[in-house]
C-alpha cells in the first residue's frame, strides 16, 4: 500500500533518496549553516590589548610619520605647480575638442607667471615663491586622477579610496598599521576638521581608537573664550574642572569596570567596548600631555616669523604648521591640516593670489623647519586636494571642476626631491603620463610607511577590506 512515510537516510542510498525527505531531515543544519555566516559577517577583529602601541610594519619604513596639508576646495594646478607654456599662449581660444572640453569656454592663461626653481630646474608659479625656494625637496606629482568631478565624493576618494561607502580613512588605516609613538597622544590628529569630517577622518569599521582626534578650527591669536567652541585653540574641555586627577582616576576605574564587565559579555572582544575603554584612558593620559604640546609660548620669535604667526594673512594656518610640527616631534603618527576654501569658480585671479598668500610661507616655514631638526628625513609632507581645476574658463575669471588630470606634491620621508612624476597634456585637462590614481597614490604612500597595500588589511562582515580595496600600484620610481 503507498505510502508517504520517506525511508530513512543511510550511507549507502544517500543518493537515492526522495528529494522531500533530504530536505525535511537537513533543514536545521541548512539553517545553521546560515546563522553561523550570519554571525561570522556581524563580527569585526577586536582591537585588543595595547590597540595604539607601536606595531612593526611589514618592511623597513622611509617614514614614519605623515603631514598632510589638505587644500580643500580643489587647487588649481595650472596656476600653481603644472607649468603649461601653450595654456598662456593660446588663451582666449576655444578649449580643444576631446573628453567633454568642446563648448566649455575658452582657454585661460595662468594668473601668475612661472619660472624654474631650484637646482632641479622644477616649474613652479610665483604664488608659491617661498614653497619654491624648497623646489630641491619636492616630488611634484602631475599626473594625479579621481573618480568624480564633484566635492562630496572626491573629497571622500582622496581620504578613504572610497566615494560611496563609508570607510575607514588614510590616516586611521595608517595608525591601525602602526601604532602610535607616544601613547600619551592620540596617534592622529586633525587640525580644523573639514567639511564631511566624520567621513573624512573617521575610522569606519576599524576600532574606534583609529580614527582622527579634532582639534578646534582656527588656532586664533584671540584669547580663548570663557566657553569652549569650534574656534578656540587647542581640545576643548581637556581638563577636569569638577574632579581632581585622583578623583578622576577613582571615577574613571569605577567606569572601567563596567566596561569590562560589558566586554565579557560580549565574549571578550568587542571592538566598540574595547574602543570606549581605550579612549577613556587615552583622554585621561591627554591631560598631562596635550596642553604643553600645544603651548607655543615657548617657541622663539625666529620660528613663530618663520610660519608667518601674526602675520595678517598667514596667522592661523601658521599657527597650525607649527602646531603639526610640534605634534609629529611628540610622537603623533598622522596629522592633518586643513586649508579652504579652493572652489575658485570666480575671481580667480584675485581669489587664488590671497588664498596662497595665507599657506604660503606657513609651508615653506613647515619645510624648512622640519628639516634644520633632523624630522623632515622620516616625515613625508604631502600638499593637495580632492581634484584640479580646468585649463578653460568659467565665466570671465574662473575655472570648473577637473577630476582627469591634477597635482599633487611630497616632500621627505623618502620621496626623491626635485622631480617632477607624470604628465597632464599640453593644456593640463587630462594625465597623459604615468598617470596616478588615488589609489596608486595611497599604496605609494603606505609602501613609504612600510606598509603593504596588499597585506594592510581588516575583516568586517565577512570579507577583506583595505584602504585600496582591489586597486593601487606603488610608483616605485618616486622613491629615493
Amino acid at each position: 500500500m503507498p505510502t508517504d512515510a520517506a525511508p530513512p537516510m543511510r550511507a549507502d542510498h544517500a543518493a537515492a533518496a526522495p528529494r522531500r525527505a533530504f530536505l525535511r531531515d537537513s533543514a536545521n543544519g541548512f539553517g545553521l549553516l546560515a546563522f553561523a555566516a550570519l554571525a561570522s559577517e556581524g563580527r569585526a577583529e577586536p582591537a585588543g590589548e595595547g590597540a595604539l602601541a607601536a606595531k612593526p610594519p611589514h618592511f623597513p619604513p622611509r617614514a614614519k610619520r605623515v603631514i598632510f596639508l589638505c587644500m580643500q576646495g580643489g587647487p588649481s594646478h595650472v596656476d600653481t605647480f603644472d607649468h603649461k607654456p601653450l595654456l598662456a599662449a593660446h588663451a582666449g581660444r576655444a578649449a580643444p575638442p576631446g573628453a567633454g572640453r568642446a563648448g566649455r569656454g575658452a582657454l585661460l592663461a595662468p594668473r601668475a607667471p612661472f619660472r624654474q626653481r631650484g637646482a632641479s630646474g622644477l616649474w613652479i608659479s610665483s604664488l608659491f615663491d617661498e614653497v619654491a625656494a624648497h623646489a630641491d625637496a619636492l616630488c611634484v606629482i602631475r599626473s594625479m586622477a579621481t573618480d568624480l568631478p564633484a566635492h562630496p565624493q572626491a573629497f571622500a576618494q582622496l581620504h578613504t579610496g572610497a566615494t560611496q561607502f563609508i570607510r575607514p580613512s588614510l590616516g586611521a588605516w595608517t595608525l591601525y598599521g602602526l601604532g602610535t609613538e607616544n601613547r600619551n597622544l592620540p596617534g592622529f590628529i586633525v587640525i580644523n576638521p573639514p567639511v564631511a569630517a566624520a567621513r573624512t577622518f573617521g575610522s569606519a569599521f576599524l576600532p574606534a581608537v583609529y580614527q582622527g582626534t579634532r582639534v578646534g578650527g582656527p588656532l586664533q591669536r584671540r584669547p580663548a573664550p570663557r566657553r569652549a567652541d569650534a574656534t578656540a585653540p587647542g581640545v576643548p574641555n581637556i581638563a577636569g574642572r569638577l574632579l581632581d586627577r585622583d578623583a578622576q582616576r577613582i571615577q574613571l576605574d569605577l567606569v572601567q569596570r563596567l566596561n569590562a564587565a560589558r566586554l565579557d559579555l560580549d565574549g571578550g572582544a568587542s571592538p566598540a567596548t574595547e574602543g570606549v575603554i581605550e579612549s577613556y584612558e587615552l583622554a585621561f593620559r591627554m591631560q598631562d600631555e596635550v596642553p604643553k604640546v600645544m603651548d607655543i609660548a615657548g617657541e622663539s620669535r625666529a620660528t613663530l616669523e618663520r610660519y608667518g604667526v601674526d602675520g595678517d594673512a598667514t596667522d592661523a594656518f601658521g599657527r597650525q604648521c607649527l602646531m603639526a610640527r610640534r605634534l609629529v616631534e611628540a610622537g603623533v603618527r598622522f596629522v592633518q591640516v586643513t586649508h579652504g576654501n579652493w572652489d575658485h569658480h570666480f575671481n580667480l585671479g584675485a581669489a587664488l593670489g590671497n588664498t596662497c598668500r595665507q599657506v604660503d610661507r606657513p609651508i615653506a616655514g613647515l619645510l624648512g623647519d622640519l628639516a634644520d631638526r633632523g624630522l623632515l628625513g622620516d616625515t613625508l609632507v604631502i600638499w593637495g586636494g580632492e581634484f584640479g581645476r580646468t585649463p578653460h574658463s568659467q565665466g570671465a575669471d574662473g575655472r570648473d571642476h577637473n577630476h582627469r588630470g591634477f597635482t599633487l606634491w611630497m616632500a621627505g620621508g623618502g620621496v626623491r626631491g626635485g622631480m617632477a612624476h607624470g604628465a597632464t597634456d599640453d593644456y593640463g585637462y587630462e594625465a597623459v603620463d604615468k598617470r596616478m590614481h588615488v589609489h596608486d597614490w595611497h599604496a605609494t604612500l603606505l609602501h613609504l610607511l612600510g606598509l603593504d597595500h596588499e597585506r594592510l588589511t581588516f575583516r568586517y562582515a565577512g570579507r577583506d577590506f583595505r584602504l585600496t580595496d582591489v586597486h593601487g600600484t606603488v610608483a616605485r620610481e618616486i622613491i629615493a
